[in-house]
């Protein structure tokens, strides 16, 4: 199995996808009308939507996260961009380095690549 997309819902989705398409050097992919972009990650695609008033928002300093997949060199252009523009780096470890988007959400880039490719679940 792989990753196909994940959805990210925001009242803002523009300015959200702005956001990750240059911090994250992800490229627009496709926008649609009512506020649905979808950037690429590789084989699979970062859709940044259109929230409903009703939905609920990110919880303040929840540490839940998604990180993605790059190169030590990667890692560290990253560290550079956040630099650039302004974005917190929040935490980092030997491999990953965390931010929160606008809306609260912690995301990071890692560059840990020990995960075996045919892990055994116990």
């Amino acid at each position: 199995m792989r990753l196909h997309h994940l959805a990210l819902r925001t009242d803002d989705p523009a300015a959200l996808a702005r956001w990750y398409a240059s911090l994250f050097a992800l490229p627009v992919w496709r926008e649609q009308a009512g506020g649905s972009v979808w950037l690429g990650l590789d084989d699979a695609a970062l859709m940044i939507e259109r929230a409903n008033p009703s939905e609920p928002r990110v919880p303040h300093g929840s540490m839940e996260f998604f990180a993605l997949g790059v190169t030590a060199a990667g890692r560290d252009a990253f560290v550079e961009r956040c630099a650039r523009l302004g974005v917190a780096i929040e935490h980092r470890t030997g491999f990953t380095v965390y931010v929160r988007d606008p809306d609260g959400r912690r995301v990071g880039v890692s560059c840990f690549d020990g995960f075996p490719s045919n892990p055994v679940l116990e």
